[in-house]
């Protein structure tokens, strides 16, 4: 079984589901349009429902097309196969429910992963190779029982596809030179990648001090890794650091209670205040997201952490009850490129949660599920685990909505809200899908394979169908238009001055992290028709490529809170420097409206009234750049 790389020839599927959306998306994609679509899933809003099963724990998510989820465990005695050994990687269908095995051949033990600007997905690091009961064994690929390979080096491959044709690559040229267990990654304004942290073997935290990889490096390669000292600052609590791309072009990142802003491109980290009341790095685990960017707040980025634990650095250690101890319930919030202070939001969660997920659902709203109440991320062998291996305890089901843009106090809500059906605790995830919908599933100890949606308020309203929908869309340049008709309004020309024009990329989802995460409004106006129908005329995303990193995303058309299925649109150029565009002006707003006499009737234009339209200023519009960009963030920190 000797080979120059570890890939292995696929094996063929037992049985070929092709969906009609498949073809449906591959004719579209075919075009220069795309039309969007009507959810056909049955659902109650506000409530979940298990819908069915992965084969593996869902360790790690992405989604890879409109319709397929690739899933990603670690090396696993699971009960799929592929290629005569357990499977621990899955193509998952979400129309279908139904699932390929697919062939990872390195150990994939809590990696990383993020999408490069020309749509390629990589899945970053791991632990070693093992057989029977997690025991090390050689790092050749080929022998048994699982046939895999070390991990903490690798970079995996995946270019997704439709057609069950596309394959991981897991080739030892790609490998990174030193090794990586919990690792982050972040897009790149240029579409490329760049890899933070982690440690070299396994534990529940990164100690002793020898194990830690302070350093971050990129994909593609730029050279050596090169040293981060807040990495070194912060053990043991700094694995999966959070790492944001800031309009401004810098990162936010953030350890255990230290947090700065990283000039990746100059080497030069800026310290600021400690984070409040908690640890939210893992295995603290906070609940975690940059906040919609939108026309009206200048696209500038603020990031929000709930829960968490308050664990000081000496109390990470595992001979003590940990799962019984009560997380964290504040949540913070801060604004890098205008200010480094830390703002508490001024309300609390309901319960203390350790490895909440926030999700950011397309009509700006937050959905805020999984987790525990007491205890953190991990597990292990400790004879003070009662019931498992798991160090969290007293699982959450009650789903919360998060809304930002209601009145403090009012923000965090679960009126309405039903219930998770399995408890989706360690290793469990959650990601945005198009239909509006986030499915879950995963953990650890015990170990849940189930796959769970939760379908939003909106979920059973006529959804938009907007017409001429781009499949690219780039920084500055041409304005574009949308068709609306009357129904697509509900019957309401009033409602075109709540209705908006978002970008959402659901990101990769591991540990509580939606790598990449990211909600971005464009600017719009609208010309209303005396038919009752409408154009929505649309700039391209602001000039300025940090505030959205080229790569894949989903367009979505909100009237009156209720989203368009979403459409695949590519934002960008691919890798390298971005074209830049001139932003162009949009017409006013206006309603044709029609006047009757006796004998005849008439149109006339009348401009619209003034307020925002899609938290745009209406009028003739020229986009203007928020403080946060250029160097006004570096100079505030000076």
């Amino acid at each position: 079984m000797a080979r120059l790389a570890w890939t292995r020839r696929q094996e063929r599927p037992r049985s070929r589901i092709t969906s009609l959306l498949t073809h449906v998306i591959q004719l579209a994609l075919a075009t220069t349009t795309v039309r969007a679509a009507q959810p056909t899933y049955p659902g109650d809003p506000m409530n979940f429902k298990v819908v069915g099963d992965a084969g593996i724990s869902a360790q790690q998510v992405f989604l890879g097309t409109a319709d397929r989820i690739y899933v990603i465990d670690k090396t696993e005695n699971n009960p799929v196969q592929v290629n005569g050994h357990p499977a621990w990687a899955v193509e998952y269908n979400i129309n279908t429910d139904t699932y390929r095995t697919m062939d990872v051949v390195s150990n994939t033990f809590c990696a990383g992963g993020n999408v490069l600007g020309n749509g390629t997905w990589i899945n970053v690091g791991g632990n070693p190779a093992i057989q029977w009961g997690g025991v090390n064994t050689p790092n050749d690929g080929v022998s048994g029982p699982y046939f895999d390979a070390d991990g903490g080096k690798a970079i995996r491959i995946l270019q997704p596809c439709d057609d069950e044709s596309c394959n991981w690559i897991d080739d030892p040229a790609n490998y990174m030179t030193t090794a990586r267990w919990y690792p982050t990654l972040e897009t790149l304004q240029d579409g490329s990648i760049i890899i933070i942290g982690g440690d070299t073997y396994g534990g529940y935290v990164n100690s002793p001090a020898s194990q830690n990889n302070p350093t971050y490096e990129f994909y593609p390669s730029r050279g050596d890794p090169i040293d981060l000292q807040i990495l070194s600052d912060t053990l043991p609590a700094n694995l999966y650091p959070f790492a944001f791309l800031m309009p401004s072009g810098n990162l936010f990142v953030q350890a255990n209670w230290a947090a700065e802003i990283f000039d990746w491109q100059n080497n030069t980290e800026f310290r600021i205040g400690d984070i409040p009341h908690s640890v939210r790095t893992y295995p603290g685990s906070a609940a975690n997201a940059m906040l919609p960017l939108t026309p009206e707040n200048g696209w500038t980025a603020t990031i929000i952490f709930c829960g968490g634990t308050n664990l000081q650095p000496d109390q990470w250690t595992t001979n003590w009850d940990i799962a019984q101890y009560p997380a964290d319930a504040t949540c913070v919030k801060i604004t890098p490129d205008v200010s480094q202070q830390w703002i508490d939001e001024g309300e609390s969660l309901p319960d203390g949660r350790s490895m909440g997920m926030f999700v950011i659902l397309p009509d700006g709203t937050m959905l805020l599920t999984n987790g525990v109440k007491t205890g953190t991320a991990g597990y292990g062998n400790d004879t003070w685990v009662a019931g498992g291996h798991s160090y969290g305890a007293n699982p959450l089901y009650q789903g919360l909505i998060y809304d930002p843009s209601q009145p403090v106090g009012s923000r965090m809500s679960s009126e309405g809200m039903g219930k998770l059906n399995v408890e989706k605790m360690y290793h469990s995830t959650c990601l945005l899908v198009p239909d509006g919908v986030s499915p879950k599933s995963g953990a650890v100890y015990p170990t849940q394979t189930a796959v769970e949606r939760f379908f939003p308020a909106y979920y059973n309203k006529t959804r938009p169908d907007p017409q001429n929908l781009p499949t690219t869309l780039g920084y500055g340049g041409p304005a574009w238009s949308i068709s609306l008709t009357a129904a697509d309004l509900l019957g309401s020309m009033d409602n075109l001055n709540n209705t908006k024009v978002v970008l959402l990329r659901p990101g990769f989802c591991t540990h509580a992290i939606n790598m990449g995460q990211r909600y971005v409004q464009l600017n719009s106006t609208y010309t209303g028709n005396s038919d009752g129908s409408a154009v929505l005329n649309v700039q391209q995303l602001p000039p300025n490529p940090s505030i959205l990193a080229p790569g894949p995303a989903y367009l979505f058309v909100v009237v009156d809170g209720v989203p368009s299925v979403g459409a695949p649109v590519m934002v960008g150029s691919g890798m390298g420097n971005q074209t830049i565009g001139a932003v162009t002006d949009l017409p006013a707003s206006f309603i044709q409206q029609v006047t009757t006499n006796s004998s005849s009737s008439s149109s006339s234009a009348t401009t619209a009234k003034s307020g925002a339209v899609g938290g745009a200023q209406v009028g003739r519009m020229t986009w203007v750049p928020s403080l946060a960009l250029g160097a006004v963030g570096l100079l505030a920190m000076i």
